[in-house]
């Protein structure tokens, strides 16, 4: 069971690839709202390790690893959780015809129970993440 969304961001593809690409900017926009995060590692390559975690407004410490299967520079970011629940998380990133961004966020459980029991959560969850994103964009593109 995969889920999907679609966002339109005003910058070009290459301000949001580096949004993932910089470690520290990633920390600040992933996950939803009122989490933040501590990344342990963040080898920002092909089969490059992504181990944080993600600490929840009430204090709760959720740990995680994942893998980056596949990174394609400006286009597309492929990370596969291997903690659980198991999934597989493609971002692509399509230049508009105005200059900015249509991210394509399509994120697949590896087994689709967990995934409709979790689907209450998952689903803002992301919409959030990529609010977080947005604005983590847009912020740095003010600081230049």
């Amino acid at each position: 069971m995969a889920f999907e969304t679609t966002r339109d961001i005003a910058a070009a593809p290459a301000e949001v690839f580096a949004a993932f690409a910089d470690a520290a900017r990633f920390a600040r926009w992933w996950g939803p709202d009122g989490f933040s995060n501590t990344f342990e590692t963040c080898e920002f390559r092909p089969g490059g390790s992504w181990r944080y975690v993600m600490h929840g407004p009430g204090g709760k410490r959720y740990p995680n690893e994942s893998v980056f299967a596949e990174i394609e520079h400006d286009r597309r970011v492929v990370i596969a959780h291997v903690s659980q629940p198991r999934y597989r998380l493609t971002v692509r990133l399509d230049p508009t015809d105005a200059g900015g961004t249509r991210l394509h966020w399509s994120q697949e459980f590896e087994d689709p129970r967990v995934a409709e029991g979790i689907a209450h959560i998952v689903v803002p969850a992301n919409e959030q993440n990529l609010d977080r994103l947005a604005f983590e964009v847009l912020r740095s593109q003010h600081r230049d």
